[in-house]
């Protein structure tokens, strides 16, 4: 397929290209400048170059403001949400638009859909959460709706907590583990829904590839855990005591709003979709996912 793919330089996009090579796609980036190969488009000021879009088969959207960047303030928070809402809008009226639409359009979304819900199970019906992150994903999927409308196949991968050396929450957690400062953050009881760099990308060709998937896809690991048994595993594998727990007030008054919405907040989320469609996980065990995005 010849594959349209926006945020190609970001953490995920730029471990997904290769795969989505590896498998015979020929992959055209969405591009902020003008002297760089692909297509331009400035999502801030609704600029794109539609006549250049036509023809391809399949469209995969992952740019978007890093959510982990810093404190949330009130104007980070409206970047965040307009580089999702503005951009994912923006792609898909243009593709609407189109006399050879895409034949799908993957757009990404986030488990954080659901918000914090404890340990209730949650799966790809269940209604989505209220706070802030819940909001930005409820707007970011409808986004997508006037390409749905077209007739284009709209899949929106709820990606959980990605485990990979090179990027995401995991790096930022290896300093403190290897200097034996590693703990529970919280209560620990809180859920976390993960899933390998590898099960990630070889999860959006899947959903790329079968045609019976559209709307709302888990993208995590069979196996969610809790934070104390994530702490435990990751010690493990780095060899280093666990001892050192982190109150959830301190989060709280180093990182405001966001400390609750990343680190202290609970998804137990399946991936019924991927499991009903018969994808095969390689990791459904932490502490192999863990071995090997470290390895």
């Amino acid at each position: 397929m010849n594959i349209l793919v926006s945020g190609v330089t970001g953490f995920i996009g730029s471990a997904l290209r290769p795969v989505l090579e590896a498998a015979g796609h020929a992959i055209t980036p969405l591009v902020r400048s003008r002297d760089r190969n692909g297509i331009y488009w400035e999502p801030e000021a609704g600029v794109i170059d539609r006549d250049a879009l036509e023809g391809f088969d399949a469209v995969v959207h992952l740019a978007g403001e890093n959510i982990a960047a810093g404190r949330w303030t009130s104007a980070r928070k409206q970047r965040i949400l307009d580089s999702r809402v503005r951009g994912t809008k923006l792609l898909s009226e243009a593709l609407g638009q189109l006399q050879r639409r895409p034949q799908v359009l993957l757009s990404a979304s986030a488990i954080g859909y659901y918000g914090n819900r404890g340990s209730e199970i949650l799966r790809e019906d269940s209604a989505a959460g209220t706070d802030f992150l819940a909001d930005v994903c409820r707007q970011w999927e409808t986004a997508t709706d006037i390409a749905s409308r077209k007739g284009i196949r709209v899949v929106h991968p709820r990606i959980g907590i990605v485990l990979s050396s090179r990027g995401g929450a995991l790096p930022k957690m290896l300093l403190p583990f290897k200097l034996g400062l590693g703990g529970k953050i919280g209560s620990g009881r809180q859920f976390m829904s993960w899933i390998s760099i590898e099960d990630l990308t070889r999860g959006v060709l899947h959903c790329l590839d079968a045609a019976t998937l559209h709307g709302p896809v888990n993208l995590v690991s069979p196996s969610p855990v809790s934070n104390a048994e994530f702490t435990k595993t990751l010690g493990r594998v780095l060899s280093r005591p666990t001892l050192f727990p982190v109150p959830g007030f301190a989060l709280r008054l180093a990182f405001g709003e966001m400390a609750d919405a990343l680190l202290l907040s609970s998804a137990r989320v399946e991936p019924v979709k991927l499991l009903s469609t018969r994808f095969g996980f390689q990791h459904r065990n932490l502490e192999e996912a863990l071995r090997a995005a470290l390895r």
